[in-house]
């Protein structure tokens, strides 16, 4: 017997259905599927959640610093002559920055390999900005389950589906 559900589909497409329905999951905080592509798709959400949480606050917060370029009012680079020569005039910044444990690193590098790259409209919603999953992950959803062993998702029945009757359901984020 398998330790999966095939899914009537071919290995690469039913690994590229499934990584789709966990990015959306995690992206909106729920989605509506059949019932076996729902149970499928909650144990690598699952997963990548419990990831998330036992690696949370698994960072060092560094210190750097960084040259940056200085700008005048209106945003545009400041720029000096230098042996004939336009420079750009750059300044030291102290910045802090955080820097993950190896663990923490190998972890977001496993969601990397599951997580689609994805979308969302910005605050204006006029342009798509590019949405960091795995950050997305660490500091908004886990720390939401710390106290929580497991049963990050819920599957409700919603009924039949009109053209073949599958049973549809709603996998969301508890």
């Amino acid at each position: 017997m398998a330790q999966y559900r095939k899914l009537g589909r071919t290995a690469s497409q039913r690994k590229a259905l499934l990584r789709s329905q966990v990015t959306a999951l995690l992206l909106n905080g729920k989605i509506e599927t059949t019932e076996a592509r729902a149970l499928e798709a909650r144990r690598i959400a699952e997963h990548l959640i419990a990831m998330a949480v036992r690696e949370k606050d698994n960072f060092d917060t560094v210190t750097v610093t960084a040259k940056v370029p200085k700008k005048d009012k209106d945003g545009n680079r400041v720029k000096t002559l230098v042996d004939g020569k336009k420079v750009t005039e750059f300044e030291e910044i102290q910045k802090t920055i955080r820097k993950d444990q190896p663990s923490r690193l190998h972890a977001r590098r496993q969601m990397l390999k599951v997580l689609y790259g994805a979308k969302q409209p910005d605050a204006k919603g006029k342009k798509m900005a590019e949405v960091d999953l795995p950050k997305k992950l660490f500091e908004e959803v886990a720390p939401k389950y710390v106290n929580r062993n497991g049963g990050y998702t819920r599957i409700t029945k919603i009924g039949p589906r009109r053209g073949d009757a599958a049973m549809m359901v709603l996998l969301e984020l508890v």
